[in-house]
């Protein structure tokens, strides 16, 4: 059985609707394979996977829909070095991203050390922390052997 668009829903899709987003379809399509994506997705990709949603939906929507979440605060735009835009939702949550450089995969970690220090160093220049972006490269062993 295939999703209709009104079957469609999601924790990103709420956010969308708490942000006065008015939510057509295919809106409601792309909000749902972002919810989805377990990785960064760029607008091609995003596209990829909501055409086999909505056959209907062109890589022009996906572009202006990516645009206007990211407008109202719902996504966020990652490059992680590859010269392409990369999104994932802002209600990720605190965390990380390790990149490696050979294989351009990205790992997202949580360490509360990690956030004690960022902490620790904002206040010692006078700051309240208000948010942090972090992204670290490197290659793993196996590549450096």
């Amino acid at each position: 059985m295939t999703k209709t668009h009104d079957d469609i829903d999601s924790p990103l899709l709420e956010r969308c609707r708490e942000k006065g987003l008015k939510m057509t379809g295919q809106r409601r399509v792309i909000a749902y394979v972002l919810s989805e994506a377990d990785d960064h997705p760029d607008v091609e990709e995003l596209y990829r996977r909501a055409i086999v949603i909505d056959p209907k939906i062109s890589v022009a929507t996906v572009y202006r829909t990516v645009r206007i979440f990211e407008e109202r605060g719902i996504l966020q735009r990652r490059n992680f070095g590859t010269g392409r835009a990369r999104y994932e939702a802002t209600d990720h949550g605190q965390h990380y991203h390790l990149i490696d450089v050979e294989s351009g995969k990205v790992e997202e970690f949580h360490d509360k050390e990690l956030d004690a220090l960022l902490q620790k160093i904002a206040e010692r220049m006078g700051y309240d922390l208000v948010t942090t972006r972090l992204e670290i490269y490197g290659r793993t062993g196996k590549a450096r052997a």
